[in-house]
């Protein structure tokens, strides 16, 4: 199937799926990007400029229009920048001042994972298209939640797990769906270690926050704690209240690359099993270590590796007659000319970016689906989440991806999702 014609299916399920959902809320009254020339400038808002944040704003600075923070340091430099294109930026604490505005037909989701779901559900709402970070989501529900928003809203939303617009990654993919390795066995995935200050220092003590940050709204819907520096900004990714650790932070990247080279975009595991060790103090509650098996459709086996010594950080795809392995600046097969010989035409041809935001900005256009849509986006998160469920839980947890329900063990199933401190809701 070449890319065109993959595009067109695409683009079918995305309308079907949207005339579903649209029975069970009214849609906004919106005029549809689809109106846009093919040159007009699609103006953007920013929703965390921090960290990441600061390189999705430096990737759209033609097009952003304002920004939104709730640490004032963090939103001025950002404002800063857009200013100095010569274009009046207006900073906001609140987001949904910003989803308000009437000029912005896209925003750009860069908080913490705890804050992802709300921001983009409400941006859905109001008629925006959304660029939201990876890991999609913080639980399992709000990702479903989140794909429900874009379907009947009819909303493009783009995943930021960009190793989907590098080359490399996705002639991997092809060679494997185009079965050069033989028939798929196995896939190994390495994420990173747990790199938190606190791995070396003990906790700093908790604190008044700093009057530039609104510590209120940062935490949002997580619970209430005491301020800690060592808890925000990019730390937040080492607490379960606000993330998952790296196995939503890398795992949400090569988990991606791994369901795009099995062909499970739209589907998932069967069973979760695995082992992790955790600081043994408790200074942070993600793993340090881990090795989940993930079984698959089809005797696919993957299995994500944490601060173990045979699994690489990438994805390696192995088969019945040769190995794949991939990551940023890799691609190495075995034997070695498997990577050799170009995918043919009458091959199968998967969805080519060359650009993670100018192919959420074409699919603003064009209305056509983008190359990580939020359900590929909601999926890999899903698999993410299940891994930190079984190796926090300690057993094995059957999934059917069907339903999007895990079975037979309730405690499981109730902390796919989690509860929001009022008054935010879902």
């Amino acid at each position: 199937m070449n890319k065109r014609a993959a595009q067109r299916i695409d683009r079918r399920r995305f309308l079907a799926q949207g005339a579903a959902a649209s029975v069970i809320v009214a849609a906004p009254t919106i005029i549809p990007a689809s109106a846009f020339g093919a040159n007009e400038r699609i103006v953007t808002g920013h929703i965390g400029t921090g960290g990441q944040g600061g390189g999705n704003l430096r990737r759209l600075l033609n097009h952003a229009a304002a920004v939104c923070d709730v640490d004032s340091g963090h939103a001025a430099k950002a404002a800063n920048k857009v200013e100095k294109e010569g274009r009046k930026c207006p900073v906001y604490t609140d987001y949904r001042k910003l989803l308000e505005r009437k000029d912005i037909d896209a925003v750009v989701v860069s908080t913490p994972d705890h804050w992802h779901a709300l921001c983009t559900i409400d941006a859905c709402q109001a008629g925006k298209d959304v660029y939201c970070e990876k890991p999609l989501s913080l639980t399992i529900a709000e990702g479903r939640k989140m794909v429900e928003a874009a379907r009947h809203n009819k909303r493009i939303v783009q995943t930021g797990s960009q190793q989907r617009s590098a080359n490399n990654f996705r002639y991997a993919c092809e060679l494997v769906r185009n079965g050069r390795i033989g028939k798929l066995q196995k896939v190994y995935v390495g994420i990173a270690g747990s790199n938190h200050p606190y791995r070396k220092n003990p906790p700093k003590p908790d604190g008044d926050p700093p009057t530039q940050l609104d510590y209120d709204f940062w935490l949002g819907p997580a619970k209430l704690r005491p301020y800690n520096v060592d808890r925000v900004h990019y730390n937040f990714r080492f607490f379960w209240d606000y993330s998952g650790g790296q196995m939503t932070n890398w795992g949400a990247h090569h988990i991606d690359i791994a369901h795009w080279g099995m062909g499970m975009d739209d589907s998932g595991p069967l069973t979760v099993e695995g082992k992790a060790t955790f600081h043994p103090k408790g200074w942070h509650d993600v793993s340090e270590t881990c090795r989940i098996s993930y079984q698959y459709p089809n005797d696919v086996e993957m299995i994500v590796g944490q601060g173990q010594k045979d699994i690489q950080m990438g994805t390696r795809f192995v088969g019945e007659s040769g190995e794949i392995y991939v990551n940023r600046g890799a691609l190495k097969s075995s034997p070695g000319e498997t990577i050799k010989p170009p995918i043919t035409d009458d091959e199968i041809h998967l969805y080519e970016s060359g650009n993670h935001h100018a192919n959420f900005l074409d699919c603003i256009r064009s209305r056509e689906l983008p190359i990580c849509d939020v359900e590929i986006g909601h999926r890999s998160a899903t698999a993410c989440h299940l891994g930190n469920l079984a190796i926090r839980l300690e057993r094995k947890i059957e999934w059917d991806s069907d339903r999007e329900k895990i079975v037979g063990d309730d405690e499981a199933a109730d902390l796919a999702n989690r509860p929001y401190r009022a008054p935010w809701k879902l």
